[in-house]
């Protein structure tokens, strides 16, 4: 099989990732900052490891401002539904994923005002059109790293340094971009970081992380134990416990941190630069062929490693079922959780075919899948 759906989980993982997953599960799985005992203390020691991982990675100095949540979601939730209240303004991208997009939606009911800026055809931000859209009662930038559609790379310095300047909390949503793209949230003025465990990361499903800065107020999500303050009725606001109430995902966590460390191992640039060579190999060749339509930018310096496509004489989901039935390829079909993205790019009536490479993809499986596209082109 040739996967190349990486843009929504990422496999194979690390043999290493789930022989410690393993032996967690086997040998000391114990409730973390629950009990007292050898078990426990020894989990909570592992989820500690795995938080200073992140910490290196994303270049944070302070790792209990790390929140552990089950997905990209989560903390996109928690951020956004944490930091704005009645009367604010929040200011987003058309190319947003819904998990960004629903969330400031809902909010809208609780007096929350949202701003949308429509992103080009290709999925690139004019910077300019969003800073004209900063008021006297704007809270908050919302934008993604990389796009899930197109793979466009949102210009997030820039961002950074606009949100400081006017005095902004800066979110950023690395769905698409941890383990893919460097990222130090000090050199690009990032407040809010939003990551996926199960991604670019190349850990385990139901893993993620919110990163928040010090000095940005933050509501939990969710209210109940953490292992502290007990005999208080009122949840605690302490970081990290206070903002993963409940058991938190030790096996998952603890698999994470390695397959950070792995990454890390290999180099965030390597990877970045090997991607963008398969994809440049994939995207070129896909724009040369006949009735194929490529969207996102032309560049592949500009996208990660994602490339969208539609063929005139077949839906998207039919030309991923015959993908895979047919020449074992994986890829997704249809809109992406991403409507608005779609809508931008001229996609909004038919979706549109995602391949999405990663770190173990081959050339072999790319010039493999051009041929497999080139031969369901004659169908």
């Amino acid at each position: 099989m040739i996967y190349l759906d990486n843009a929504a989980t990422s496999f194979p993982k690390p043999k290493g990732m789930l022989r410690v997953m393993n032996e967690c599960i086997q040998k000391y799985c114990g409730n973390p900052g629950r009990s007292g005992h050898g078990m426990s203390i020894k989990t909570g020691e592992e989820i500690y490891k795995a938080r200073k991982e992140v910490g290196k990675l994303f270049g944070i100095d302070d790792c209990s401002r790390i929140i552990f949540t089950a997905n990209t979601t989560e903390s996109l939730n928690l951020g956004i539904k944490g930091v704005l209240n009645r009367g604010d303004h929040a200011i987003t991208t058309s190319m947003e994923h819904n998990s960004v997009l629903r969330p400031l939606k809902t909010l809208e009911a609780s007096g929350v005002e949202t701003t949308i800026v429509k992103c080009r055809g290709d999925g690139t931000l004019n910077l300019e059109k969003l800073k004209n859209e900063i008021k006297n009662n704007t809270k908050i930038i919302v934008c993604t790293h990389a796009s899930n559609v197109t793979g466009t790379i949102m210009p997030i310095k820039e961002l950074g340094q606009l949100a400081k300047k006017e005095n902004l909390i800066f979110m950023v949503d690395a769905a698409q971009s941890a383990g893919c793209l460097p990222i130090n949230v000090k050199d690009m003025n990032i407040d809010l970081l939003a990551v996926p465990g199960h991604k670019g990361l190349l850990g385990p499903m139901g893993t993620g992380m919110l990163f928040v800065k010090e000095g940005v107020n933050l509501r939990p999500l969710k209210e109940g134990g953490t292992g502290t303050k007990s005999k208080e009725l009122i949840h605690p606001w302490d970081y990290p416990e206070g903002y993963e109430a409940g058991t938190v995902n030790a096996p998952g966590i603890i698999g994470l941190g390695y397959s950070i460390k792995y990454i890390a191992g290999i180099g965030i640039e390597n990877i970045m630069s090997y991607e963008e060579e398969l994809i440049r190999i994939l995207d070129e060749s896909l724009r040369n062929m006949k009735r194929i339509t490529v969207y996102g930018p032309t560049d592949c310096r500009e996208k990660t490693g994602i490339v969208t496509f539609n063929y005139s004489g077949a839906g998207c989901e039919e030309i991923c079922d015959m993908l895979y039935t047919e020449y074992g390829i994986a890829s997704r079909g249809g809109f992406h959780c991403a409507g608005q993205a779609h809508k931008t790019i001229g996609t909004h009536d038919i979706g549109a075919v995602r391949l999405s490479v990663g770190p173990s993809n081959t050339k072999k499986d790319i010039y493999e899948t051009i041929e497999a596209i080139y031969k369901l082109r004659k169908i």
